[in-house]
């Protein structure tokens, strides 16, 4: 299916479909890292550790994190002793400059989870979930990206239904 997409229609995709996973408004929320994971086509579980900058919120931001773990994923090396491969560091490098491009970091100077929502207040307040909505779904576009440069193709899913 990724054959009858261009590179912006996939990419465009990825950003919608973390955007409809996350938000809840459709189906069920998930939490960054799991819209993100799921939106890849990846195993959720690991991904709940990066709930809220990994639970305490005093971790990074786990749709940033779950950026990186994606691009491993996909891209690392396979054996437990195999060293970095060159396409996954040339990956993380691209991700990060697209992430600190397109990623609105409010008035954040860290991807902290605390002081990333710090402005918000209350942190299940609807304003930080719409800053965070748009933020797991601008890290989705930039993982889109950037595994499309590196050879990594994105399967195209259908939503889930309520």
């Amino acid at each position: 299916m990724t054959d009858e997409l261009s590179l912006e229609d996939l990419v465009r995709w990825a950003e919608e479909h973390t955007r409809f996973l996350y938000d809840g408004v459709e189906v069920p929320h998930r939490s960054c890292g799991i819209a993100l994971a799921e939106t890849y086509g990846l195993r959720t579980a690991p991904y709940q550790a990066l709930r809220r900058g990994g639970i305490t919120g005093c971790g990074e931001c786990g749709a940033i994190k779950a950026g990186e773990l994606i691009l491993g994923e996909l891209l690392g090396d396979p054996s437990p002793t195999g060293a970095v491969t060159a396409n996954l560091r040339s990956a993380m490098i691209r991700y990060r400059e697209l992430w600190q491009k397109h990623v609105d970091l409010g008035i954040s100077e860290t991807i902290i989870c605390n002081d990333l929502t710090a402005p918000f207040g209350e942190f299940h307040s609807p304003e930080r979930h719409q800053f965070c909505t748009r933020l797991a779904a601008s890290a989705s576009k930039c993982v889109a990206i950037t595994l499309t440069e590196h050879g990594i193709p994105i399967l195209i899913k259908p939503q889930p239904q309520t």
